[in-house]
């Protein structure tokens, strides 16, 4: 099968810095369209990477910060950032936070995305958090829906949570982003929550984010098309 490129799979990028970065995406070459920079390259030049990926290269940026501060802190940051033609941009999903990154993306082509809980925790990390008691895809699904009602674009939760979120009303329109994805054969790693990249699109995710599966491996670009192939069709 000839190689192409399904902006439904997004290849984290999850290496030291922008030099491995940009050596990984040419190992993917054309397999690939869509990645992920995330805080752990932003001092390994993690912005430069992203402008070269788009300017250069034609490929789509999600830049993973989760950003969380106060509203003013949170739009300066995300006006700034939103010079940058980057495609989605993730905030924590308090609506105070999402809705400051609104207005900070105003009149510019970033999708907010809004984190709902992170998909390496369970109740356990939640209840040493001390946040509230319930079950934790109930918890998930509020705070998408408060986020869609405080401007989000999107949110970021777990294909386990996928379906549920898709269902609600205030989702019509919006995205679906789900980390925690992994192949079958592949170890879960440090995630909770998890499925594989058939059963997160078939769930209602519009975008699946990938790393280790696809970075750890011996031949990366074969894994990414692996897991490209595994996505139903559009």
């Amino acid at each position: 099968m000839p190689a192409h490129a399904d902006d439904r799979l997004i290849v984290a990028l999850d290496v030291p810095d922008a030099h491995a970065g940009l050596t990984l995406a040419g190992q993917l070459g054309e397999a690939v369209s869509f990645y992920k920079i995330g805080l752990g390259m932003l001092t390994g030049g993690g912005l430069a990477l992203a402008n070269e990926l788009k300017a250069e290269h034609g490929k789509r940026i999600f830049l993973d910060m989760k950003l969380f501060d106060i509203g003013a802190t949170v739009e300066a940051a995300v006006r700034g950032l939103a010079r940058f033609d980057l495609d989605f941009l993730t905030v924590h999903g308090d609506p105070y936070v999402v809705r400051a990154a609104a207005e900070g993306a105003a009149g510019s082509g970033l999708t907010i995305l809004a984190v709902t809980i992170l998909t390496s925790l369970d109740r356990a990390d939640l209840d040493s958090a001390l946040i509230r008691a319930g079950a934790l895809p109930d918890l998930v699904a509020e705070r998408a829906a408060r986020a869609f009602e405080a401007g989000a674009g999107g949110v970021i939760a777990s294909p386990q949570e996928a379906a549920a979120l898709r269902a609600l009303p205030e989702a019509a329109g919006r995205l679906i982003v789900t980390p925690g994805v992994r192949p079958a054969e592949a170890d879960a790693g440090d995630q909770k929550r998890i499925a594989t990249p058939e059963a997160a699109i078939r769930a209602g995710a519009d975008h699946i984010v990938v790393g280790r599966p696809v970075w750890q491996a011996s031949n990366p670009r074969a894994a990414a098309e692996a897991v490209r192939d595994a996505l139903p069709p559009r």
